[in-house]
């Protein structure tokens, strides 16, 4: 399976709390839900609705999962719901236990044991397995090498800080821009795959 992540990312590299102002505090954010002005459904809708179509199963950190858990069971009866309702789950966590994993078809990976996990994951044959959010797993995907396709949603704002899923480590990763679409908002969808060194 190839591993494909979507984020909402500013200008900045940030990629905390897009979606609500409750969404994510750490650190004292203050811009939750900061995404909302630049969505172009236009663009938006067809580039999510086929990156599900792609996948095989979704896989998320903890805050993220227990996000979308919250956000999409009761969502059932729309066509994009019933398609991630009715995927397979992964949740990276040592802290949920199995009775706490509550949406369909969910299955817990221990912290500890991920990386080695997703990688058996990544070698099966098979669709995508699909991420959003999640920017501490990314982060540590994107170190291990085992990020297969990037989707960047760029939005046309700074946010002076954040959290961000690129790694700090000094290493340096080419990338090559597959394709790029830019809605009437300003926002970019620029999708890249991993390049070879030159």
């Amino acid at each position: 399976m190839r591993i494909v992540i979507t984020e909402f990312i500013s200008l900045d590299g940030v990629v905390q709390a897009p979606g609500g102002p409750e969404e994510d505090t750490d650190g004292g954010f203050a811009h939750g839900g900061w995404s909302h002005p630049y969505f172009d459904p236009e663009v938006l809708g067809p580039a999510f609705s086929e990156g599900l179509e792609k996948a095989e199963a979704l896989l998320y950190g903890r805050r993220t999962y227990l996000t979308m858990a919250g956000a999409w069971p009761e969502r059932a009866g729309d066509p994009f719901a019933d398609r991630l309702n009715s995927l397979k789950k992964y949740v990276v966590t040592d802290t949920l236990g199995d009775d706490e994993l509550t949406w369909n078809n969910t299955s817990r990976i221990p912290g500890g044991e991920a990386v080695a996990r997703i990688r058996e994951l990544r070698e099966r044959e098979g669709g995508d397995l699909a991420m959003m959010g999640s920017p501490t797993l990314v982060r540590t995907l994107i170190q291990e090498g085992l990020v297969d396709e990037l989707q960047l949603v760029v939005m046309p704002v700074l946010l002076g800080g954040g959290k961000s899923i690129f790694p700090e480590d000094g290493g340096k990763r080419p990338f090559e821009l597959v394709s790029t679409v830019t809605g009437k908002t300003g926002v970019q969808v620029c999708v890249y795959r991993p390049a070879a060194e030159d």
